[in-house]
Order: C-alpha cells, then sequence, then structure tokens
C-alpha cells in the first residue's frame, strides 16, 4: 500500500458560499417546476421541513450506514446558479429566473452524523427553511446519500464478514468514473483499508493499493509465443522489491506460486489469486507457500467477491480480499432507498398517507438507546425543537445534531478518518443477531415518542 497526500474536500466556509463548481444543475426539471408555480401562487415562501428517511432497507440489511453528509453540506453551499446555467433554464419564466439568480440556502438542516447506523424511518436529515429554498435541493440531497450511503452499508457488511481482515476496493472499472471516486470514500468510511483509485487517494487520503494485472504477465511472452511467467515477476521485482505482490493465476497456479518463489525469494510480500475455488486454491497455495519457506507471504484473493463470498472465505488462509463490483453497485443496491419528503408546513405536520409510502409528519430528532452493556436497544424520535424522550436509567445517545443555522455552518465536519473510527464503534452496539447476513427484521425499530 502506498500512503499519499490528503486534498482536504470537508467544508469549513458558510454554506452560502459557492465554491469552484456549482452543484446547482444537479437537480431535476421537476423542482424548478414546481418552484414557478409555487411563486406565482405566493406559497412559495412558507416555512416547510423535509426530511430525508427510508421505509425499508434494501436487500438482506439489517441496518444502514449515513454516509455522504460532508459531501451533502458541500453540494448545498455550491447551491449557487451561474448566468450561463441560468441561459439555459428558457423554460422558466422572468420571475423564477430572478429567484434562481439570487438563490442562497439560508435555511437550517440537522441530521445524523456521517458514519451513524439508520434504520427503517430514522430521521437521517431535516432540512428547514421556505418551501422554494428547500425544495429545489431533493435531488441532489437524495443523489449523494443514496449512492454514498448504499456503498457504505454493502461494505460496512464486508468489513464484518473479513472479521479482521484487510479489504481493498478495486471497483473503478465497474461503475461510472466519478462514482468510483465517491464509492471508494464510502467503502474507506465502512472500514476498507485501501483503494485502487488514485482520485480517491489523492481527494480524500485514502491509501492507494495495487501491482499488476494478467496483462502484465501476458506481456512478457516470447517470440515463439511461450509464456515467460519468470520474465514478468523477475521485471515487477525489480521495479517494486521483494514486497509487491504477485499475480500467480495467469497460467498454472501451482507452477506461478513455485515461480515467484524462485524470481522473488522467501520474503516476496504478497501472492494474487483472482480465479478458481478461492477456498480451496488459497489453502493449497497457502500449503506451497509454507514448504517452499515463505511462510510470511501473505495471499490476497479478489474475483466478484461479496459479504457472502467473504463469509465463507472466514475460515480459510486469506489474508487479505479484493472487492469490486459489489461494493462499487452496494452489493446489488445501487440506492440506499431513501427519500426526501415534506413533513411540516408553518408548523403543522403533513404526511403522505399512499398505501405503502406512509410517512410520519413534523419534524423530528432522534435518540438511540443503550443497555448498560452498551448494546444499542431502541431508537426514539420526538418533535425535532421540543424536549428530548425520556429514556428511563438507560444511556442514550442524541442522534440529531444541528449542522446549518440560518445557511452557515455551525458545526465542524467530522473528517473522514473520524467517522471511519465512529462507524467502527457503532457497529459495536448492535444487537449479535444485527450483523447476521441472513435476512430478518431490521437490528432496531424505530418508535415515536410523540
Amino acid at each position: 500500500m502506498v500512503g499519499v497526500t490528503t486534498t482536504d474536500t470537508t467544508p469549513t466556509a458558510p454554506t452560502h458560499r459557492p465554491g469552484k463548481r456549482s452543484s446547482a444543475l444537479l437537480t431535476d426539471k421537476y423542482e424548478l417546476t414546481m418552484l414557478e408555480a409555487a411563486l406565482k401562487d405566493g406559497s412559495a415562501h412558507r416555512q416547510c421541513s423535509f426530511e430525508v428517511f427510508t421505509r425499508r432497507l434494501p436487500n438482506e440489511r439489517r441496518y444502514g450506514v449515513v454516509a455522504g453528509t460532508a459531501r451533502v453540506l458541500r453540494a448545498v453551499r455550491d447551491f449557487v446558479f451561474t448566468d450561463e446555467q441560468l441561459e439555459d433554464l428558457d423554460f422558466l419564466s422572468q420571475e423564477t429566473i430572478d429567484y434562481l439568480r439570487d438563490y442562497r440556502f439560508t435555511g437550517h438542516i440537522d441530521g445524523y452524523r456521517e458514519g451513524e447506523l439508520y434504520f427503517p424511518n430514522s430521521p437521517i436529515l431535516t432540512v428547514r427553511g421556505t418551501f422554494a429554498e428547500c425544495v429545489i435541493l431533493e435531488t441532489v440531497i437524495l443523489s449523494i446519500l443514496n449512492a454514498d450511503s448504499a456503498v457504505a452499508s454493502a461494505a460496512a457488511r464486508m468489513v464484518t464478514a473479513a472479521a479482521g481482515r484487510s479489504i481493498i476496493e478495486m471497483g473503478s472499472r465497474r461503475t461510472h468514473e466519478y462514482a468510483a471516486v465517491t464509492a471508494a470514500r464510502a467503502a474507506y468510511l465502512a472500514g476498507f483499508d485501501a483503494t485502487s483509485n488514485l482520485e480517491a487517494a489523492k481527494r480524500y487520503g485514502i491509501p492507494a493499493s495495487g501491482t499488476a494485472a494478467h496483462a502484465w504477465t501476458l506481456l512478457h511472452t516470447n517470440p515463439d509465443g511461450t509464456p515467460d511467467e519468470a520474465a514478468a515477476f523477475r521485471a515487477q521485482v525489480e521495479a517494486h522489491g521483494v514486497g509487491t505482490t504477485l499475480l500467480v493465476d495467469t497460467y498454472d497456479i501451482t507452477q506461478g506460486v513455485k515461480t515467484a518463489i524462485e524470481v522473488a525469494g522467501t520474503e516476496l510480500g504478497a501472492v494474487r489469486i483472482d480465479s478458481g475455488d478461492l477456498g480451496v486454491v488459497s489453502r493449497q497455495v497457502r500449503r506451497q507457500l509454507d514448504e517452499l519457506g515463505a511462510k510470511n507471504t501473505k495471499i490476497v484473493v479478489s474475483s466478484d467477491l461479496d459479504e457472502f463470498a467473504i463469509a465463507a472465505l472466514r475460515s480459510e488462509p486469506v489474508d487479505i480480499f479484493g472487492v469490486g463490483t459489489s461494493v462499487v453497485t452496494g452489493s446489488g443496491a445501487p440506492t440506499a432507498g431513501l427519500v426526501y419528503k415534506l413533513v411540516e408546513v408553518e408548523g403543522t405536520p403533513v404526511a403522505k398517507r399512499a398505501r405503502g409510502k406512509e410517512s410520519k409528519g413534523g419534524a423530528k430528532g432522534a435518540i438511540r438507546i443503550f443497555r448498560n452493556t452498551g448494546t444499542a436497544i431502541d431508537e426514539v424520535t420526538y418533535p425535532l425543537d421540543g424536549p428530548l424522550p425520556d429514556a428511563g436509567d438507560h444511556d442514550f445517545s442524541q442522534l440529531s445534531i444541528p449542522m446549518v443555522r440560518d445557511g452557515e455552518l455551525i458545526s465542524e465536519v467530522p473528517t473522514l478518518e473520524a467517522s471511519r473510527e465512529y462507524l467502527a464503534k457503532q457497529l459495536v452496539t448492535l444487537p449479535w443477531e444485527g450483523l447476521a447476513l441472513t435476512r430478518d427484521e431490521p437490528a432496531l425499530s424505530v418508535r415515536h415518542a410523540h
């Protein structure tokens, strides 16, 4: 693994001050057509509260991980329309264009910190202000939270399945080029140890990892068409030292391991296996390495791993897992299923009543209640500006944190490293069955105190 220099992307300036890049067009057209209608009928300036929550957890998950909060705050800060952007909005009236030209978010934001766990109906983020200034933030907020939380939730399950062994994120080629960067960030938040993506390494200070692909071994083919695996290994070791990782399954794995040790010696850092029955092969390779005297050489496995495959390999002599497609796609759930719903108008709770899509009205905060052993047992919501619920004799933590007041960032945004450490501690609070990979009920239920 190679360390890199961190580029700080945590928003520290007031949220109304635009950055170098506007996020204002990262939205859907109907946000602006609703704005136009609201300006015409006078409802645009009614005080409202919007809430981000999920009705259910996707796939077989029993908890979710909040990820992307810092990116959301940055996007809200940068939600400022440029003259060039406004020129393209010719479907809007001049009144609406003038409103957007002066738009700055001046409301309040409260929510769960990055790295917090959430469950169905947890009030993850509450955005308060006029209808006009809140409604047009819906798409960009959900775009970030849904993608990042899906990846972090999947990655956290993989970290649990790995039981303390290292995991490298290597899914850049399986998603959009910029989604690859934010997916690497979310995976690292969840406990992954490194990424193959250099932009993520530079932007977020994540350790970078990677050595060679099969193309490198295939490149070293003799003019008569015979492979020269030893030449490929030798050149790699000469370039990167014996601590490198050699990919041994381009041809015959047993011969590949033998050649790797012959070239690099018994101090070879690691061998990587990217094919075959990984459980059977890893046992064979471990036995062979030990017999050759390379007892400290680690085994890295990759090839379509997800949390279930990792769990199945937990008893095998695997030291490091390389995960690609399943983590950047949220392990088959590319969205966390989060929604952004209007829950209060001028202090009056409002709620959607459609079957299967019900919501609970009113702006809400939440606390989590713990046994004296530190195990979480309950999550309780309460009116956001009201008193905290009674936790009885139990310890509790306040989940809803004030983040923005009158458009200004009022609390320091935790660093990625701090959020990563925080999440690791929160996972320990789950009931043991909450970490299981089989589908059951969510690890905690969320109830309303009022």
